[in-house]
C-alpha cells in the first residue's frame, strides 16, 4: 500500500470516520485494517492488513530469547484492533485508542508510505510545525548522504 494525501475528517459521536473517496480509491477495495498506537507519536496507524502481515513477517524474525526484542514486541503490538470498512465506507476508531490518541472531533488522515496515521487535528498541526525548526537539518541527515549519480 502506497496512498498519498492529508484529509481533515471529522469523528462521530460514536468513534466513527468516513473516510475520503479519494483514500477509499487508492486503497482499492480493501476492507480490513489493523489500528495500533504509534510508537514515536501520539496517533494512530492504520494499516491494511496485507501491510501488517508483511510487518508481523519482519518482527517475527526477531530472536524472542532476547529481553528486548520481547519487549519490544508487546510494546509494538500493544491494544492492536482488526477494524472493518463498513458500507459507508467508515471505520470505527475504538474508545480506548480514541483516548491513547486524544483524538475528539477534528481529526487529520495522513498518509505515511504504508500506512495512515490519524491524529487529532490540533495535535498534527503542532507535530508539524515543531518538525519545521530542524526539517532541513534533518533531511539531509536522512536524504543527503548519497550521491546516486556521482561516479
Amino acid at each position: 500500500m502506497q496512498v498519498v494525501g492529508t484529509h481533515e475528517c471529522k469523528l462521530d459521536p460514536k468513534g466513527r470516520v468516513k473516510l475520503p473517496v479519494s483514500l477509499v480509491k487508492q486503497l482499492k477495495g480493501v476492507e480490513t485494517f489493523v489500528l495500533k498506537r504509534s510508537v514515536f507519536q501520539k496517533c494512530l496507524e492504520l494499516y491494511t492488513l496485507e501491510e501488517w502481515t508483511a510487518l508481523m513477517e519482519k518482527v517475527n524474525k526477531l530472536n524472542r530469547f532476547k529481553k528486548k526484542n520481547n519487549d519490544f514486541i508487546r510494546r509494538f503490538t500493544a491494544g492492536i484492533k482488526m477494524i472493518e470498512l463498513d458500507a459507508a465506507t467508515r471505520i470505527l476508531v475504538p474508545k480506548d485508542l480514541l483516548h491513547i490518541a486524544s483524538l475528539d472531533k477534528a481529526i487529520v488522515l495522513s498518509s505515511a508510505i504504508n500506512m495512515i496515521e490519524i491524529w487529532d487535528k490540533e495535535l498534527y498541526e503542532q507535530a508539524i510545525d515543531d518538525a519545521t525548526l530542524d526539517f532541513a537539518e534533518l533531511a539531509e541527515e536522512v536524504m543527503g548522504n548519497e550521491d546516486d549519480d556521482v561516479s
